[in-house]
């Protein structure tokens, strides 16, 4: 067993535990079983490969699913979730490592035909063991890589969706295995006879890598396109959920007004009503009226959509032990439309409303917004608590089961990116911050 063998043996079976550690749970014993049977499930495949008691195709296969099954039955969390965080894995070591074994010969086989002037070059074992151990380095170093920019891709999504991402994963690994067991059995590309055994060599080498490299973008293409496609799907769930709500709002408010308008006759009504002593009938009157007044609100913004969406925000707070300040004020003729309002509001509350949620009761919770004309353009500032352990990156923050993750400040962007604003996000000892800037038309 030649040095990167070994160095391979054990390397490997760390790197894939870290990378789904990453993404996964699991205990420590259950974590130290599972490097335990993956080092030893890549020593008897070795041992057997060396044999020759099973085609090396089979081996290769057989390694996958081992791997694939300590992964389902030690880590934690949805099978959908645990296989796509196999096949990543399984996918990212194997074109990696192809890539760069493939990189390296087609390298090593230059310098020794062009500078070292050997007609035919055959890579000896040394420098075998020398590739596969700076491709094995390069390899750990991209799973460490893609383990902390990947974050967002692994949480919160469906199940199916996970599976329709693993599949077509593991079929390119499948095909670029069959493509190693042809060029370790002699189909390869070749010149047809019309070169040397080196430009058969190279030709070999070149064909793997671009194989290995196309495979790569295809995978990545799929995946976050896959990802792509989830997040526009969600967005435009959410927002035309949001824009039924805001109608609903818009709807109450005509009631109310219809209401108010007929006031007059109502009183005209009660007056006779108790004029005659009909108490029954008057207080039957009276709940019919009280029914169809909505309730107050305390938020005064000069836009009755987002004065009811502030109400609505306040009661859950205020159910929730959620300290709430609010100083909202909008420009009459602001060019916003409301339903944009509401979009704008409703995300930033939403989410202030789901972050002081994870905090225990005996922390601090609390939600500030303030809005205000400033100049020529709307100001929006909005801070709220948050775990101390959550990081925001661009677009979320780095909770560990969100549901619907990052959704509602993606919607938020849109909202900004349509008037031409910005947008500036901080978090920070336990505090997060968000100031939108909108110019008034």
């Amino acid at each position: 067993m030649s040095i990167s063998e070994i160095l391979c043996c054990v390397s490997y079976p760390w790197a894939a535990d870290r990378f789904c550690k990453k993404h996964l749970e699991i205990s420590g014993k259950r974590e130290a079983l599972f490097i335990l049977l993956s080092l030893a499930g890549r020593l008897l495949l070795y041992c057997m490969g060396r044999r020759g008691t099973l085609p090396v195709v089979f081996l290769i296969f057989l390694k996958h699913l081992l791997f694939t099954g300590w992964v389902l039955l030690l880590f934690q969390g949805s099978r959908g979730k645990k296989l796509f965080t196999a096949s990543f894995t399984v996918s990212v070591i194997t074109l990696f490592e192809n890539f760069f074994t493939s990189v390296f010969s087609c390298a090593a086989l230059f310098w020794m035909h062009t500078v070292n002037k050997i007609p035919e070059p055959y890579l000896p074992g040394w420098t075998i063991d020398l590739i596969g151990t700076v491709s094995m380095i390069l390899v750990l170093g991209a799973i460490h890589q893609m383990a902390g920019c990947l974050t967002d891709i692994f949480y919160g999504r469906p199940e199916k969706w996970y599976v329709f991402l693993a599949v077509p994963l593991f079929a390119v690994v499948a095909v670029n295995d069959v493509a190693v067991w042809g060029a370790g059995n002699g189909i390869m590309v070749r010149s047809g006879g019309s070169m040397s055994v080196y430009y058969d060599q190279m030709f070999s080498h070149f064909g793997f890598l671009l194989l290995t490299a196309l495979s790569g973008f295809a995978s990545a293409a799929y995946v976050f396109g896959m990802n792509r496609v989830w997040l526009e799907q969600e967005k435009s769930g959410r927002y035309h959920a949001q824009i039924a709500v805001c109608r609903m709002l818009e709807e109450q408010y005509r009631q109310s007004e219809r209401l108010r308008h007929d006031m007059k006759n109502h009183v005209i009504a009660l007056s006779g009503l108790l004029a005659g002593g009909e108490w029954e009938k008057m207080s039957a009157y009276l709940e019919n009226m009280a029914g169809g007044i909505p309730e107050a609100s305390a938020d005064l913004t000069g836009n009755r959509a987002v004065d009811a969406l502030l109400y609505q925000k306040r009661q859950q707070a205020k159910r929730e032990q959620i300290e709430w300040e609010c100083d909202v004020q909008v420009p009459k003729n602001c060019g916003i439309h409301e339903f944009d309002l509401c979009i704008l509001f409703g995300n930033i509350l939403d989410n202030a409303l789901e972050a002081c949620g994870r905090l225990s009761c005996e922390e601090r919770r609390f939600i500030e917004m303030e809005a205000r004309q400033v100049k020529k353009c709307f100001l929006v500032e909005g801070k709220n608590s948050m775990d101390r352990r959550e990081q925001y990156r661009d677009g979320s923050t780095g909770k560990r089961s969100p549901k619907g993750h990052g959704i509602g400040l993606l919607n938020v962007k849109d909202v900004v990116s349509r008037y031409n604003g910005t947008i500036r996000i901080e978090a920070e000892e336990g505090v997060f911050s968000i100031s939108i800037l909108l110019p008034i038309s």
